[in-house]
């Protein structure tokens, strides 16, 4: 993904990814890469990420507001309380992806995820402890978006050891792009800052 000339902020440039659709223009200008800390959220993220693997960002977004509500508005303890049969309510859904190995994983994810907030404390702290504050990226333009990272295979390796679903290293690397973890950012995005 590169870097566009174009952009809606008086000539600024935005990563070109961004450019496909105004929802992922949105999404790139107010949420993507702008560090989250909160539980609910991260997990909102790698629950989103889960549900885009194969499919494009704009559908996942476009489907967003109906996987909150079938979520619980992805509070961790309810989805993890969800039974087979809302599991199904969900699947019946038209709002949401219905592929039932990804809504079962994100039943599955909430359930590990509590345990990692008894273990450590919060899922924050936890996923967190994976990135290299100090790392500066430079990524220009012409450079493609990174797929994953060393951080991300890492990552991907404890969370699969937690018994986390559908978190290979892609899917942690694109979690971490969202929440901030890391800033893929093109230099000259008007974001990258």
């Amino acid at each position: 993904m590169l870097a566009s000339r174009k952009g809606t902020r008086g000539g600024t440039m935005r990563c070109t990814w961004a450019e496909r659709s105004d929802i992922e223009r949105a999404f790139h200008d107010t949420e993507w890469g702008v560090p989250v800390h909160d539980d609910r959220q991260i997990f909102e993220r790698l629950a989103l990420c889960t549900v885009q693997a194969g499919l494009a960002l704009r559908t996942v977004l476009a489907k967003r507001d109906s996987l909150r509500a079938a979520f619980h508005g992805f509070d961790i303890a309810r989805i993890a309380a969800m039974t087979d049969d809302d599991i199904a309510v969900v699947l019946s859904d038209r709002g949401v992806v219905r592929n039932r190995l990804k809504i079962e994983a994100i039943r599955s994810n909430a359930r590990a995820t509590l345990r990692i907030v008894a273990e450590h404390g919060s899922l924050s702290t936890f996923l967190w402890g994976f990135v290299d504050p100090n790392l500066t990226r430079r990524r220009a333009n012409a450079d493609p978006l990174p797929g994953r990272s060393e951080a991300s295979d890492r990552m991907s390796d404890a969370l699969r050891a937690k018994g986390f679903r559908f978190a290979g290293t892609a899917i942690c690397h694109a979690m971490m792009q969202s929440t901030g973890m890391v800033n893929d950012h093109a230099v000259e995005c008007f974001r990258y800052g």
